[in-house]
């Protein structure tokens, strides 16, 4: 993985990921500038890990002129332009991009499961 260069995203759809940290301990803790082009669009998944929970804060740094949604099942936190979620659980996903670009800061992280 080469750091702050555009790389594909992972839903092979034409959004372009750019890696700015990647941490494995104390906590895995990941963070990304995602950027949508026109055309642009990720279809509902779920993401898999492998244990742990994982949290995904996204941060809307520019909305589309039209398009680019983000729709989840169920979020923790949602304004216009912060979603906070768990991608691991509820099915996400962004509308296609009509016009414009959309550019979002996005950091995840994936916690231990607390053991009693």
């Amino acid at each position: 993985m080469k750091f702050f260069r555009w790389q594909k995203g992972r839903q092979q759809t034409g959004y372009e990921k750019m890696p700015l940290l990647l941490l494995y301990w104390p906590i895995k803790l990941d963070c990304y500038l995602l950027r949508f082009s026109e055309g642009n669009e990720i279809p509902p998944h779920i993401d898999q890990v492998k244990q742990g929970r994982h949290f995904r804060l996204n941060v809307i740094l520019k909305h589309a002129r039209s398009g680019g949604e983000f729709f989840c099942e169920q979020t923790i936190f949602e304004s216009r332009s912060v979603k906070l979620f768990r991608p691991d659980i509820s099915k996400h996903s962004v509308s296609k991009i009509l016009v414009g670009k959309r550019y979002v800061l996005s950091i995840g992280c994936a916690l231990s499961e607390l053991k009693p």
